[in-house]
């Protein structure tokens, strides 16, 4: 008898998404293909954090997560330390993912992920340059290379994808009206489990734990309105957070003077309205490519891992032959996936304008309301530790038995 031929996928983009994405595929029996434009996979930033879904995805995926970042059991305060509140998580998920939310260097993440593919899965210096789909395959172009075909190509690609771009057109980015300083630092000294969001009137500066290669140390930003687009002519990151955020609560002071020049990072949030279609034919998007997400919900890499899970969990035992089931999956797919990640972007994004873009007269009154009622309990620290965790039963406890 004639062995059944795998299904192939080629998967554009070496970050969190594309990583996870051929993880699943790999371990449901596909013949996968991940395509890095670059000659090295590079982290986009560098601090991070991970919630308890996608914790389990990456256990799920086959990726070695002991150790992986420290426990931060984080609280919201004001500027000058009075606690607002505090982000709740049941006892036995916090005994099982780490204290629930953990804090890691960017790289930590990628590493471990590389180290459970396969070898011959990521192929490096391949940029996208358009596909092709006639229907029964994609023919999937890359600048300088032989052209690739597949069953399926998956956009994993970024805020720019090039995927997405070529599948859907163009689309405006949605500017925040912000930008972060962050970075990062190690040390041999004992470290605690407190993560802080602090707030002041205008300004976000916060910190957490983490845990890289065997150290621990702490990450920190400095969040603040910024007009859309503006160049940023400041040559030293750490003395500008430290102007921004010097008056805030210690250690988060402390924390930005240790940081070396190198470990520090800036960018202006970004994201795009969610999309009512990520997939079409025999192409789909996952992560950022289909939702890209403020930081304010320290979920877009987690998100993005999740996607790549739930992607594999959905195709397996498509007939991808069958151009209809193919796309009936897909479909299934989405749909699954686009109430969640919609809520949470939209839920960033709408956090940013109440810390940040509220008019000046009505601050007072905002931080009255913060200090002196139950409102951000609710709706941070009871609301979305208690979203994110509802999805921990739909992934699988123990990884299925891994295709060589």
């Amino acid at each position: 008898m004639t062995p059944l031929k795998k299904p192939t996928a080629a998967v554009v983009g070496a970050g969190p998404a594309g990583l996870a994405t051929a993880l699943a595929l790999h371990q449901r029996g596909w013949d996968v293909g991940l395509y890095e434009r670059y000659p090295e996979v590079k982290a986009a930033g560098n601090i991070l954090n991970l919630w308890p879904t996608p914790q389990k995805a990456l256990r799920a995926l086959g990726v070695d997560t002991r150790d992986l970042g420290a426990p931060a059991f984080t609280q919201l305060r004001r500027h000058d330390g009075r606690i607002r509140a505090e982000f709740r998580m049941p006892a036995e998920v916090a005994n099982e993912y780490n204290g629930g939310f953990i804090g890691l260097i960017r790289w930590g993440l990628y590493k471990r992920m590389m180290d459970a593919l396969p070898e011959g899965v990521l192929q490096l210096s391949h940029k996208f340059n358009g596909f092709i789909d006639d229907g029964d395959s994609v023919q999937v172009d890359f600048e300088g290379r032989e052209p690739v075909t597949v069953d399926l190509l998956i956009g994993a690609d970024g805020i720019d994808s090039a995927v997405r771009k070529e599948l859907w057109g163009d689309s405006p980015k949605r500017y925040h009206g912000l930008h972060l300083m962050g970075g990062w630092f190690l040390t041999d000294e004992p470290i605690g489990t407190r993560g802080v969001f602090a707030h002041d009137r205008t300004v976000q500066g916060s910190y957490t734990p983490i845990r890289h290669e065997g150290r621990n140390g702490y990450e920190w930003w400095v969040l603040e309105k910024w007009t859309p687009q503006a160049p940023f002519t400041q040559t030293d990151i750490r003395a500008y957070a430290l102007e921004r955020a010097g008056h805030f609560d210690e250690p988060l002071p402390s924390f930005i003077e240790r940081t070396a020049p190198e470990h520090t990072h800036r960018w202006e949030i970004v994201d795009r309205v969610p999309m009512k279609q990520w997939s079409k034919g025999r192409t789909t998007l996952v992560g950022d490519a289909a939702h890209p997400t403020s930081p304010y919900a320290a979920y877009g890499a987690g998100m993005s891992i999740e996607d790549g899970y739930f992607l594999g969990r959905f195709l397996a035992g498509v007939a991808v032959a069958d151009s209809a089931a193919l796309t009936s999956a897909l479909q299934a797919f989405e749909d699954h996936r686009k109430p969640h990640t919609s809520k949470v972007s939209q839920q960033a994004y709408v956090t940013g304008k109440i810390f940040h873009h509220v008019p000046a007269f009505i601050r007072p009154l905002r931080d009255f309301v913060f200090d002196h009622s139950a409102f951000l309990q609710k709706s941070q620290g009871d609301a979305v530790p208690s979203h994110i965790i509802k999805q921990l039963p739909s992934i699988e406890d123990a990884p299925p038995t891994a295709v060589r």
